[in-house]
């Protein structure tokens, strides 16, 4: 009798969203980084070219990057029913795009100080062989942004495009292609205006340029990420729509309320009310089932509530 009051009461706590697409296309895109990065460094050693040399150990930081993302796809996925989390393995996925997005920065770091030393100490470049190979590293980038941001239209529906839009891991190993394709199409560049122009000094000022943009999808990439982390990410209209949906009913009030994000998509709450006449907890969470069609990537999913009676003649609500 009391394990069966007890199974209907429990709560589901895998809010593991499914990315099995997104972690065989980063495996697909580490692939082709890494023969890409081969390929560059050993051209740019043969051919004595810094800017691909540079652009090869570029790369090799991505590859390290998209490790990161494979080993937290992975991770979630193993640990998606360990109980030692207290709202399963949801969150690592964000966890990886934050390191990605640091991994990122320091890219940025890198290039910057690489195109200072060259202002420096310019080195002659083979500029034929070293455009042949920029180009074909900027069509292996190509190609890696086309599989990392490619849509399942079989099954294009709500579910899959919320767990599209919140998958930062994918998001991050998104941005680190971009980021190898814009140093790609810049080393191209500076190039072709080295070889025609004798405009040597565009190299270097094409690296400052990439390091700058790289930092700004860090930046940003940081700013999405780390409130999720810090449990910072609920909208005060999403608080204020918990609270009225509960003091419209009766003469409720609620006393304290705590909202945070558990996994992308899926929220937690815990609800104290006061009311003069308290009922089931059950109550209150079924005048909350509509709090999950204001927006198809906000979940309420769950839910705890205290329920007190109001000791006086009124009750006023402190939040």
């Amino acid at each position: 009798m009391h394990s069966q009051t007890l199974e209907q009461l429990q709560h589901n706590h895998n809010f593991n969203a499914s990315h099995s697409k997104g972690e065989s296309r980063t495996r697909r895109v580490l692939a082709l980084t890494l023969f890409t990065m081969a390929v560059e460094i050993a051209a740019g050693t043969y051919w004595g070219s810094m800017a691909l040399l540079a652009d090869g150990w570029h790369m090799a930081t991505h590859a390290a990057a998209f490790m990161i993302t494979l080993f937290a796809y992975r991770y979630s996925r193993l640990h998606a029913h360990d109980q030692t989390f207290a709202f399963s393995a949801g969150k690592v996925g964000v966890l990886g795009g934050f390191a990605s997005s640091i991994a990122l920065s320091v890219v940025a770091l890198i290039m910057l100080v690489e195109s200072g030393n060259r202002f420096l100490n310019p080195h002659p470049i083979h500029f034929d062989e070293a455009t042949l190979v920029a180009c074909f590293g900027l069509f292996i980038n190509l190609v890696c942004a086309l599989l990392l941001n490619g849509h399942d239209h079989h099954h294009h529906d709500h579910n899959h495009e919320a767990q599209h839009h919140h998958d930062h891991n994918l998001k991050a190993a998104y941005l680190h292609v971009l980021a190898d394709a814009l140093t790609s199409v810049l080393a191209i560049a500076a190039l072709l205006c080295g070889k025609y122009f004798g405009l040597n000094w565009l190299d270097p000022a094409m690296g400052i340029v990439g390091a700058f943009i790289i930092s700004q999808w860090a930046y940003s990439l940081v700013k999405e990420t780390s409130p999720l982390l810090v449990d910072q990410s609920v909208p005060l209209a999403y608080k204020t729509s918990i609270q009225q949906l509960i003091e419209d009913d009766a003469d409720n009030r609620v006393a304290d309320l705590h909202v945070w994000q558990v996994a992308p998509g899926h929220f937690a709450a815990i609800i104290s009310v006061v009311s003069h006449q308290p009922k089931a907890p059950g109550y209150y969470k079924n005048l909350l089932s509509g709090i999950n069609e204001l927006g198809a990537h906000n979940k309420l999913s769950h839910i705890t509530v205290e329920v007190n009676r109001c000791p006086g003649d009124h009750c006023t609500n402190p939040l």
